[in-house]
């Protein structure tokens, strides 16, 4: 019987799963540049308001995005700069591997297309 992961592995399971998504993961990208609201990145990602406000709330609920009103627009932010500094050792590990994982026959580009 396989052992179960612990909570803390499960939870990283989690995190990385909610920046798997392509959508959500160019809206922190943006993010890291500063805050903006939802039409912001619909104008910028060009996507769909609801796809757009999909996503931000699924990253809000993660914990990973807050949002700050200002009169009725909410501006949308990281919630915590080790996020950016998470991507950015995502960056440092691509290159390191020549970004083999992308060639890589379960989670490669090829694989998922």
């Amino acid at each position: 019987m396989p052992i179960p992961p612990t909570e803390g592995q499960q939870a990283a399971v989690s995190l990385l799963h909610s920046l798997a998504e392509p959508t959500r993961l160019r809206i922190v990208q943006r993010l890291q540049r500063g805050e903006c609201r939802v039409r912001d990145l619909v104008d910028e990602l060009g996507l769909a308001q609801s796809t757009i406000s999909e996503h931000v709330a699924c990253l809000r609920d993660c914990g990973l995005v807050t949002g700050r009103a200002e009169g009725r627009q909410l501006f949308y932010s990281l919630s915590h700069p080790e996020l950016t500094h998470l991507l950015e050792a995502v960056e440092v590990l691509l290159q390191a591997t020549g970004f083999k994982v992308d060639l890589c026959s379960t989670y490669g580009s090829e694989a998922l297309a």
